[in-house]
Protein backbone atom coordinates (compact mmCIF):
# COMPACT_ATOMS: atom_id res chain seq x y z
CA UNK A 1 0.00 0.00 0.00
CA UNK A 2 1.44 3.35 -0.84
CA UNK A 3 0.54 7.16 1.19
CA UNK A 4 -0.75 10.20 -0.22
CA UNK A 5 1.66 13.08 -0.18
CA UNK A 6 -0.99 15.26 0.29
CA UNK A 7 -3.00 13.74 2.79
CA UNK A 8 1.06 13.54 4.64
CA UNK A 9 1.33 17.38 4.24
CA UNK A 10 -2.15 17.85 5.27
CA UNK A 11 -1.11 15.82 9.05
CA UNK A 12 2.19 17.30 9.13
CA UNK A 13 0.15 20.79 9.25
CA UNK A 14 -1.72 19.23 12.14
CA UNK A 15 0.84 17.84 14.50
CA UNK A 16 3.08 21.03 13.92
CA UNK A 17 2.16 22.42 17.77
CA UNK A 18 2.75 19.14 19.07
CA UNK A 19 6.32 18.09 20.55
CA UNK A 20 7.73 14.74 20.88
CA UNK A 21 6.72 12.96 17.31
CA UNK A 22 8.68 11.08 14.89
CA UNK A 23 7.70 9.92 11.55
CA UNK A 24 8.18 6.12 9.84
CA UNK A 25 6.54 4.58 7.23
CA UNK A 26 4.84 1.32 8.76
CA UNK A 27 2.05 -1.22 7.58
CA UNK A 28 2.35 0.50 3.80
CA UNK A 29 1.76 4.01 5.37
CA UNK A 30 3.48 7.45 7.01
CA UNK A 31 2.79 7.00 10.36
CA UNK A 32 3.83 9.88 13.10
CA UNK A 33 5.01 7.91 16.70
CA UNK A 34 4.85 10.33 20.07
CA UNK A 35 7.32 8.65 22.01
CA UNK A 36 7.80 5.88 20.28
CA UNK A 37 3.75 4.73 20.21
CA UNK A 38 2.20 4.77 16.75
CA UNK A 39 -0.83 7.95 16.96
CA UNK A 40 -1.47 7.95 13.31
CA UNK A 41 -0.79 7.80 9.50
CA UNK A 42 -1.42 8.96 5.81
CA UNK A 43 -2.59 6.19 3.41
CA UNK A 44 -4.06 6.58 0.24
CA UNK A 45 -7.43 8.30 0.37
CA UNK A 46 -8.01 7.40 4.43
CA UNK A 47 -6.06 8.38 7.66
CA UNK A 48 -4.76 5.66 10.22
CA UNK A 49 -5.30 6.45 13.91
CA UNK A 50 -4.92 4.28 17.12
CA UNK A 51 -7.60 5.16 19.34
CA UNK A 52 -7.48 1.81 22.11
CA UNK A 53 -9.85 -0.67 22.56
CA UNK A 54 -11.80 2.24 24.97
CA UNK A 55 -12.42 4.71 22.42
CA UNK A 56 -12.91 2.35 19.37
CA UNK A 57 -16.68 2.37 19.62
CA UNK A 58 -16.55 6.10 20.03
CA UNK A 59 -14.44 6.27 17.01
CA UNK A 60 -16.42 4.05 14.68
CA UNK A 61 -19.52 6.13 15.43
CA UNK A 62 -17.97 8.71 13.51
CA UNK A 63 -18.24 9.26 9.54
CA UNK A 64 -16.16 7.17 7.33
CA UNK A 65 -14.35 5.60 10.00
CA UNK A 66 -13.92 1.20 9.95
CA UNK A 67 -11.75 -0.90 11.79
CA UNK A 68 -8.29 -1.95 10.39
CA UNK A 69 -7.91 -5.29 9.27
CA UNK A 70 -4.70 -7.55 8.84
CA UNK A 71 -4.19 -10.76 7.35
CA UNK A 72 -8.08 -10.64 7.33
CA UNK A 73 -8.59 -10.24 11.05
CA UNK A 74 -9.60 -6.98 12.58
CA UNK A 75 -7.20 -5.18 14.85
CA UNK A 76 -9.04 -3.85 17.94
CA UNK A 77 -8.29 -0.23 18.79
CA UNK A 78 -6.82 1.09 15.12
CA UNK A 79 -8.94 2.99 12.93
CA UNK A 80 -9.19 3.74 9.43
CA UNK A 81 -10.92 6.88 8.50
CA UNK A 82 -11.77 7.95 4.98
CA UNK A 83 -9.70 11.20 3.82
CA UNK A 84 -12.85 13.26 3.21
CA UNK A 85 -14.67 12.58 6.27
CA UNK A 86 -11.81 12.68 8.63
CA UNK A 87 -10.60 16.30 7.16
CA UNK A 88 -14.18 17.43 7.05
CA UNK A 89 -14.27 16.24 11.30
CA UNK A 90 -10.86 18.30 11.44
CA UNK A 91 -7.78 15.96 11.80
CA UNK A 92 -6.69 17.92 15.15
CA UNK A 93 -10.11 16.33 16.63
CA UNK A 94 -9.00 13.03 15.47
CA UNK A 95 -5.46 13.04 16.67
CA UNK A 96 -7.01 14.74 20.13
CA UNK A 97 -8.85 11.28 19.81
CA UNK A 98 -5.85 8.81 19.38
CA UNK A 99 -4.08 11.03 22.34
CA UNK A 100 -6.00 9.90 24.68
CA UNK A 101 -5.18 6.31 23.93
CA UNK A 102 -1.40 6.76 23.19
CA UNK A 103 -0.72 9.65 25.72
CA UNK A 104 -1.58 7.00 28.63
CA UNK A 105 1.00 4.71 27.85
CA UNK A 106 4.49 5.04 29.12
CA UNK A 107 7.56 5.97 26.50
CA UNK A 108 9.31 3.18 24.56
Amino acid sequence: MAYDLHLVDLMRSALRQRHHFTEKRMFGTWCWLHEGHLVCGAGTGRYLFRVGKALEAQALARPGATRMEGKGRQMSGFIWVDADAALDEGLESWVELAMQCVGSLPPK
